[in-house]
């Protein structure tokens, strides 16, 4: 019998171990939670694509 998980859930499970272990902040570990939805391509892929293209302008002036 074959067991998936998420890649979305696998993502958020890493981002809250690193953030626990206080190896990366905050937005660190949002950003590396919200990729898992892009990576998994679920229903939220389209609206996650656009905020992190956004923050992504907004760091680099463009």
């Amino acid at each position: 019998m074959a067991v998936t998980v998420s890649i979305t859930i696998l993502l958020a499970l890493a981002a809250a171990l690193l953030l626990k272990g206080r190896r990366v902040g905050p937005g660190t570990a949002a950003i590396l939670w919200l990729s898992g939805f892009t990576t998994a391509s679920t229903g939220l892929a389209d609206p996650v694509n656009t905020f992190l293209a956004a923050i992504a302008g907004f760091i680099t002036g463009h």
